[in-house]
């Protein structure tokens, strides 16, 4: 409940003051009977009591008062409220394109290796979005979508936690991102979003695939997609674990020498040409990092618009009004009517 002419209530002063000097002057105001003794009227109250009536002498007046309480309000116009929130919000498709080559099992980034790393950090971007439609797409020698353009996020938490690497997964080794690029911008295409973006991120060289890099991009920039390109690990000579399981049934972990280096030029290259970014995880906390500045640079567009209607209700207290001055009359004129 709220009042929208709030200067009503400086009339509760003048009220005020009119009861006090009403009370304050009654003795002069009202009527009264001059005796010469009321030794024998004390007497007779004493033993027979001084009766209900006198008890309620007052009530018409309180009566009246409360009337007039009521009037104020009412000239303060009280109103409720009811408040409709329409949102407008501009969606942004996003598709993730992960390498999940056996090179991601290289233990240089937190918590664990390249791939949990990447994954973990996935998890958190996920969360963070609320109205963007996100889809998963995997690659190796070969790409996969795991996931479609998605809102059910769940969903797609629990896809991320089943990714394992190329080996674990039996399909084709090494690094087919054209193929990658191609598959992704292919779940994009049919999108009416406004901004549609695609996270690749890669730790290698193209080496397979039945689709050139150049090709890849090509289509990806024919459908208006934004690239953010990210180069997850350090170049140079790595140690590579191997698991392979005894007669015994035992999985053992060994490790054997690897190198490999990140296409900067290539991937610097998606991003420049698509308007996107391109970002290097060198660091074994890089990747957080990464994904919090794309998450604010491709941040939701919700407009709100406020819509308020009011309802005015002085005529409750108007009527209340009447109802106790109305009873207020009918009290003093009968059952408590003043002689003289």
């Amino acid at each position: 409940m709220t009042f929208a002419s709030h200067q009503a209530f400086l009339l509760f002063i003048l009220l005020a003051a009119v009861v006090f000097w009403r009370l304050f002057n009654r003795k002069n105001t009202q009527a009264s009977i001059q005796y010469s003794s009321l030794q024998h009227l004390s007497d007779s109250i004493k033993k027979n009591g001084s009766g209900w009536r006198t008890y309620f002498q007052y009530l018409p007046l309180a009566l009246k008062i409360s009337s007039l309480m009521c009037v104020i309000l009412a000239l303060a116009r009280p109103q409720t409220s009811d408040t409709k929130i329409k949102r407008n919000v501009d969606g942004i498709d996003i598709m993730i394109a992960l390498d999940i080559s056996d090179s991601m099992l290289i233990e240089d980034m937190k918590p664990y290796n390249r791939l949990e790393a990447a994954k973990e950090t996935i998890r958190k971007f996920v969360k963070n979005r609320n109205s963007d439609r996100i889809g998963l797409v995997i690659f190796a020698g070969e790409a996969f979508t795991v996931v479609p353009l998605t809102l059910d996020y769940d969903l797609l938490l629990r896809r991320v936690e089943d990714i394992t690497t190329a080996q674990e997964a039996h399909i084709k080794d090494g690094t087919a991102i054209g193929v990658a690029l191609a598959n992704a911008a292919n779940r994009l295409k049919d999108s009416t979003a406004k901004s549609r973006v695609m996270i690749f991120a890669t730790d290698g060289e193209s080496n397979s695939g039945t689709i050139d890099p150049a090709t890849g991009l090509e289509i990806a920039k024919g459908f208006g997609i934004k690239i953010y390109s990210i180069g997850i690990g350090t170049d140079g000579p790595k140690k590579i674990p191997v698991y392979t399981t005894d007669v015994f049934g035992r999985r053992t972990k060994s490790f054997q020498p690897f190198e490999d280096s990140v296409n900067e030029e290539l991937l610097g290259k998606m991003a420049s040409e698509t308007g996107g970014k391109f970002f290097r995880a060198n660091r074994e906390d890089s990747l957080p990092g990464i994904f919090s500045q794309i998450d604010r640079l491709e941040k939701t567009k919700v407009d709100v618009n406020k819509y308020t209607r009011y309802n005015e209700e002085y005529s409750r207290y108007l009527k209340m009004a009447i109802y106790l001055y109305g009873l207020a009359w009918l009290l003093a004129a009968t059952i408590l009517r003043r002689i003289p």
